[in-house]
């Protein structure tokens, strides 16, 4: 170990529990958390989500009150299910261009020997203790939260949630588009394979804008702190403030390959110490 890497060390050692409240934080982000890539895939996912509500609800329910204004704001109920289907369409391919992405720079991270596993969103042990430890926490029992890695407990169950609802809503969507083409792929009865597929679509699609609207949106922008937006969808980098509180083992790595943060924080510390005294 370098002099240079024994300090970043001992640096880290003196760290103190609450750093996060001693720093200075820029709400349109201090430090690169997200590529280019992964900004395109979320604003694609959000536009194409949005119309796929929009669309798909009053479709499913074209008897209801709310319904037909809405289908008659997109030209009627045939116009309205050409637009959905387009942006399913779009879902789709934005879904294909994930998996292309976590496919290719995994690939190149093993090939550079800087994958590591703890940095991405496959749920480790760690994060059952995680959650437990959070949750003494926010009930006192703890005196500070646990060091968690990049993507947190709730981010995984959120990602996992995510993946295996859209999966569900192509698959399902799918019956309805192809059902000769499903019919060959499954040679079973196409009642219930067809009477499945119009029960989980419209009913997942009602449980992934609940999660949407109350979970997602509260956990990243209207949770205290974050309120009344956390900008990493658009900037691609995350507050200072936010990758030491809630990512805090991430926040070592930055320590340990950015000198510029080091020199910022090594002040921090320091004058910290200097109060203590």
């Amino acid at each position: 170990m370098s002099i240079e890497e024994q300090q970043t060390e001992d640096l880290i050692r003196r760290l103190p529990d609450k750093l996060y409240k001693m720093v200075d934080s820029n709400p349109l982000g201090d430090i690169q958390r997200y590529s280019i890539h992964i900004r395109i895939q979320h604003a694609l996912t959000f536009i194409s989500f949005f119309f796929l509500a929009i669309t798909g609800l009053p479709i499913h329910f074209n008897d209801a009150f709310w319904a037909q204004p809405l289908n008659e704001a997109f030209g009627g109920i045939e116009s309205t299910r050409i637009i959905h289907r387009m942006n399913a369409a779009a879902m789709t391919f934005t879904m294909a261009y994930h998996v292309l992405t976590m496919i290719i720079g995994t690939l190149i991270k093993i090939k550079d020997g800087t994958f590591d596993i703890r940095r991405t969103q496959i749920p480790m042990p760690k994060d059952a203790f995680d959650l437990i430890h959070d949750l003494k926490f926010f009930f006192g029992l703890e005196k500070t939260r646990p060091k968690m890695d990049k993507f947190m407990y709730k981010q995984k169950i959120h990602y996992i949630a995510a993946a295996g609802g859209n999966s569900i809503m192509v698959v399902t969507g799918a019956c309805f588009l192809f059902p000769d083409i499903v019919a060959k792929l499954l040679p079973v009865d196409q009642y219930y394979v067809q009477s499945f597929a119009r029960l989980a679509h419209p009913h997942e699609a009602v449980l992934a804008l609940l999660v949407i609207a109350f979970w997602h949106w509260y956990n990243v922008h209207l949770e205290p702190g974050r309120f009344p937006m956390q900008w990493t969808f658009l900037t691609g980098k995350i507050a200072r403030e936010h990758q030491i509180e809630e990512h805090f083992l991430d926040y070592e790595r930055e320590l340990r390959n950015n000198p510029e943060e080091r020199k910022y924080i090594e002040k921090v510390v320091e004058k910290y110490e200097r109060e203590l005294d």
